[in-house]
């Protein structure tokens, strides 16, 4: 009798097929979608150098090395091998290698105990992201993952995780880490024997440690190439090398370089940062500032900050933020690249080149270096004393205070903070509304980073750019911040040599390249700054003490610039062929050396001063005046009373009050325009100023802890556009009449003066004392 089988119904069995497929995949969604899969990875933070070698690593938070290995440095080789050792199918199986499973399975039953593993590669990973006890549900557990992964990720991206998680023992983890701690190079340079070694660590990491047990780990890494080479994975070739390799590798240390840029950039997320530092220009400035502040610290000097921009690229190649990292003594670990200081008077040179581009000041302009003072505020120069008349260039060479308080007076302060704003100036932002004249002399606070990228715009012919720290930064948008033409006058004001502030001990200068610098010294001589650039280079360079403890020696010329000008000499020795061309919009004329300004007929000594066209002024010089004077010279007269004879007319120079104070005071001679005639009627005799404050015949209390100034004010004729106080018959400001004017007076009697441009005076006294309120 013959059996009959049963029909099987095909379709039937598809469609059931199907839907236990379908029931399988929408299962996997809702539980993957219930139980996300738990890959996020803390890695160390990586700083990289310009050439993309580790400066400088950090520990993660559960205190491990693991570095994160990119695509780009998974070699041919390192896969090759790694797939070939741990997972010969894993770019065929679906996360879970069915055949393999089977096959331990029975091995194991077979045997009676576990002899074979089927984790796969993905498998592995499933284990290190969320590590669980060796038992079958952890097998089903980690099976799941690995279906998650395989669904998520590509096969190289898992790849990526696997070589990111693999422990190499102790507290390494990652191929990455392991490369640089046991061979100090990346994954993307180990040889085939290296690779193999490393591979064979991960199933034995507390036994097989490379520095303590490299004969074991040469025996199982050698039995594992003779078993390539059966397979034919490699050449002969290749084997035969990497076997006679020898294996001297011990664990090293993750090398700490740059670090206050290195801290700074950790802390902005990256996991891998590539940086611009040139390491080796690192090291040796590294050298250069240590070396420079063990010789300066019998003077109490204890640290220096460095800076250097390249021109070109607009990139930071070297960082150093303290003489020394490791010094508790004086801070070592604050950055003093970012620490907000003083900045004395390294802002000068801006402010000058905004005057030439405003068509207010050109090199040879004269400005007058006497006492002034602005509503209380009386500016000193650094060495206490005067100059008189001086140009715009002496005055930038000398850094003198006066003139360049005069010249922001001249060019307000709104828009010279506006610049600085614009420049990233984040204090001087922040303070802005409480900013005034002061602010030129280092009234404000600025840090070596924003100085040195200032003054790289004057080598990038006045266009600013925000430095670069990293590859990926985005801010290479520049602007400009000045024009060609006034960054060229100032470049060639501050190339000059023979300077009150080229440092005295200096003398190696023979080879040093050709630069343009300026110094600095902060109030109370808490900060030295010296800030040099040509066309490659910018270097800002900060000396001082953290603790903000001021030195008597400490100057930006004598402490801070023989640094500037070694570090140069490191950086770009011998290099004076390259300087700037003078642009295109810059001309040369001929000028009165008296006033800086265009020729009059009467000018005689003359000069070539640069001038921007259709900027600079026009105005020719107007320094003398026709008066006409009895025979004697003794009297003046204006037009209503000159004499129809006896009188003639002579030239004088016209001299403003304040120099005309300043020339007494040092009994210097000059030519004074006679007093007018006294029996002129018509109109100077009476309607003398006013003075309504301070109120004549009355005594003043000035506080001595919080003094305030006396104000000035006066009321005069219709006629007078100008009138000039005085204090003790010293000359103290001029402005117009309904200007207000302070002042500090002393102690004791005080004799207040008003005299009008038509010289009507009017005198008060007044009685000061300062007491404790």
């Amino acid at each position: 009798m013959k059996l009959k089988l049963p029909r099987i119904n095909w379709k039937r069995l598809l469609i059931r097929t199907g839907i236990g497929i379908v029931g399988l995949f929408c299962l996997f969604v809702l539980a993957n979608w219930l139980f996300p899969l738990p890959d996020k990875v803390n890695y160390s933070r990586v700083i990289l150098d310009d050439r993309g070698e580790i400066m400088n690593a950090y520990l993660t938070p559960d205190e491990k090395w693991r570095m994160k290995t990119e695509l780009n440095e998974i070699s041919p080789l390192l896969r090759k091998t790694i797939v070939a050792k741990e997972d010969k199918y894993f770019y065929s199986h679906p996360g879970v290698n069915v055949v393999a499973v089977a096959r331990a399975a029975i091995m194991n039953l077979i045997r009676m105990k576990r002899t074979s593993g089927a984790s796969t590669i993905t498998m592995q990973v499933a284990r290190a992201l969320e590590p669980r006890p060796r038992t079958l549900w952890s097998k089903i557990v980690e099976s799941f993952r690995a279906f998650q992964l395989e669904w998520k990720y590509s096969k190289d991206e898992i790849l990526q995780m696997y070589l990111n998680l693999v422990p190499y023992g102790g507290n390494i983890e990652g191929v990455k880490a392991a490369s640089y701690l046991y061979f100090g190079k990346n994954p993307d340079h180990l040889s085939l024997a290296e690779i193999t070694a490393l591979s064979i660590i991960p199933n034995r990491p507390s036994s097989l440690v490379i520095g303590r047990s490299n004969g074991l780990i040469v025996e199982e890494r050698n039995r594992w190439l003779n078993k390539f080479a059966r397979d034919h994975l490699f050449s002969e070739k290749e084997i035969a090398d990497a076997l006679a390799e020898p294996l001297t590798a011990t664990r090293g240390v993750v090398p700490h370089h740059a670090p206050h840029l290195s801290y700074r950039l950790a802390r902005s997320g990256d996991v891998n940062t590539k940086t611009h530092i040139r390491l080796n220009t690192q090291l040796k400035t590294e050298k250069l500032v240590a070396d420079y502040i063990r010789s300066q610290r019998l003077q109490q000097i204890r640290n220096a900050a460095v800076v250097v921009i390249d021109n070109r690229t607009h990139q930071v190649i070297t960082y150093v933020g303290s003489a020394d990292f490791a010094d508790t003594t004086d801070g070592g670990q604050v950055d003093g690249v970012r620490a907000i200081r003083q900045p004395g008077s390294t802002l000068k040179p801006l402010l000058y080149a905004m005057c030439f581009d405003e068509g207010l000041l050109t090199p040879k302009t004269v400005l007058t270096d006497v006492p002034v003072n602005y509503e209380g505020y009386a500016p000193e120069n650094y060495d206490k004393k005067f100059n008189g008349y001086v140009t715009v260039e002496y005055a930038l060479e000398h850094s003198l205070n006066i003139p360049a308080v005069k010249s922001l007076k001249l060019l307000t302060a709104e828009k010279f903070i506006h610049k600085l704003v614009q420049c990233r100036f984040r204090q001087v932002q922040k303070d802005q509304r409480k900013l005034g004249l002061s602010l030129i002399l280092g009234g404000c606070g600025t840090t070596l980073e924003e100085l040195t990228a200032l003054f790289s715009a004057f080598s990038n012919e006045g266009k600013y750019y925000a430095p670069s720290f990293t590859s990926g930064d985005s801010s290479a948008q520049g602007f400009s911040m000045i024009s060609p033409a006034a960054a060229y006058m100032v470049n060639e004001i501050l190339s000059k040599v023979n300077r009150p502030d080229f440092p005295l001990n200096w003398t190696a200068t023979e080879r040093m390249p050709k630069i343009a610098w300026k110094t600095g010294t902060s109030y109370g001589r808490r900060d030295a700054w010296s800030i040099g650039y040509n066309k490659n280079y910018t270097i800002g360079v900060w000396t001082g003490n953290f603790s903000g403890v001021g030195v008597a020696a400490l100057s930006g010329a004598n402490t801070a610039t023989p640094l500037l000008f070694k570090i140069f000499n490191t950086l770009d020795y011998d290099n004076d062929r390259e300087w700037f061309n003078q642009p295109s919009d810059l001309d040369i004329r001929q000028v009165c050396s008296e006033t800086g300004l265009p020729p009059s007929d009467h000018c005689t000594n003359l000069v070539t001063d640069y001038f921007i066209p259709l900027l600079s002024a026009t105005q020719t010089c107007n320094n003398r005046q026709e008066v006409m004077v009895d025979a004697a010279e003794k009297i003046s007269y204006c037009r209503s009373c000159a004499p129809l004879a006896g009188y003639k007319k002579k030239m004088y120079k016209v001299i403003d009050p304040d120099m005309q104070g300043w020339l007494a005071d040092n009994h210097l001679p000059y030519e004074a325009i006679p007093p007018h005639n006294p029996d002129c009627q018509l109109i100077f005799k009476g309607n003398a100023p006013v003075i309504h404050s301070p109120v004549n015949g009355t005594e003043y209390l000035i506080s001595k802890k919080n003094p305030e100034p006396l104000q000035l004010m006066c009321k005069t004729a219709n006629d007078v556009s100008k009138v000039y106080w005085y204090v003790d018959n010293k000359f103290f400001k001029s402005g117009h009449p309904s200007e207000k004017q302070f002042f500090m007076p002393p102690d004791g009697p005080v004799k207040i003066s008003c005299t009008d441009d038509k010289g009507r005076n009017r005198d008060i006294k007044i009685t000061v004392k300062h007491v404790d309120l």
